[in-house]
């Protein structure tokens, strides 16, 4: 079975290379010294700071297996030809929130790159997958585990 193809912005696929390179040259540099002098204090068998250190590095492995996996199955969506007229990843999304009388911004992203801190949300949320498609003026229901949401599309434009 193929592999499912990792939807990101050019932002986004920059910032995965840029942590996948710090990863794979600082980190792993890092986590080398600290193994090091961790063997140095002698034995390993009761020494934390080596078991520390070995788990770091398992992890710090484990993240540039996934950043690896990401950027073999990656599709790049090109932010200077998306179509403004309707919602879909790239695009910043002015939305009126019927519950909250307010305007939110949305920003559409590929799943890899979703901060709902940062109002990134991936086009396969719930939120997303209801936006995705719609126009300017449309207003859409979004169905999520904690109720329904109702929104209506105000602005649509290029991520910026």
């Amino acid at each position: 079975m193929a592999e499912k193809k990792q939807v990101v912005t050019y932002t986004g696929l920059k910032k995965i290379e840029e942590e996948l390179q710090d990863l794979k040259v600082n980190k792993r540099r890092e986590i080398a010294a600290k193994i090091k002098e961790a063997r140095e204090q002698g034995d390993l068998s009761e020494n934390a700071e080596y078991d520390a250190a070995k788990d770091e590095q398992r992890d710090i492995e484990a993240r540039i297996e996934q950043l690896e996996a990401i950027l073999k199955n990656v599709e790049v969506v090109d932010e200077d030809e998306v179509d403004t007229e309707v919602v879909g990843i790239g695009r910043t999304v002015t939305v009126y929130d019927y519950e909250f009388d307010e305007k939110v911004v949305f920003h559409i992203v590929g799943s890899t790159e979703a901060d709902i801190m940062k109002n990134k949300i991936s086009d396969e949320s719930p939120v997303g997958m209801a936006l995705k498609g719609a126009r300017v003026g449309e207003e859409v229901t979004v169905e999520a585990p904690d109720g329904e949401f109702k929104y209506r599309i105000l602005d649509i434009k290029r991520a910026i």
